[in-house]
C-alpha cells in the first residue's frame, strides 16, 4: 500500500510531486531503546520531499547529505502535503 501510494504521487497527473513530503525515523547512532523516543538521541525525524526519491525493492532512494541513501519504507511515519497540511498515510506506534 505504501509503495503504490508513493508511485502514484510521483507519476499520477492529477498530484504534484512537489507538494508532497516524507516524515521518516532516521537512526544515526546505534540502535537503542526503541520504546522512549522522546529520551532517545540515537533517533531522529526527517523529512524529505517526495520529488526526490524514488522506489527501489523495499526501500526509498533518496541523496542525504550528497550521498545515496536506502530509506526502508518501514521507517516511514508520515507522508503529507506541504501545501494543505493534509496527512495520506501515517503510521500508528509503535515505530519500528
Amino acid at each position: 500500500m505504501l509503495k503504490e501510494l508513493i508511485n502514484k504521487i510521483i507519476w499520477h497527473p492529477d498530484y504534484s510531486a512537489e507538494d508532497y513530503e516524507i516524515i521518516y525515523l532516521h537512526r544515526v547512532g546505534p540502535r537503542g531503546d526503541h520504546k522512549n523516543k522522546e529520551s532517545n538521541p540515537t533517533h531522529a525525524y526527517k523529512k524529505v520531499p517526495i520529488s526526490e526519491v524514488f522506489i527501489e525493492y523495499s526501500f526509498i532512494v533518496c541523496n542525504v547529505n550528497n550521498q545515496r541513501t536506502h530509506i526502508p519504507l518501514h521507517r516511514i511515519l508520515e507522508i503529507r502535503n506541504k501545501r494543505t497540511g493534509e496527512i495520506l498515510y501515517k503510521k500508528s506506534y509503535p515505530y519500528h
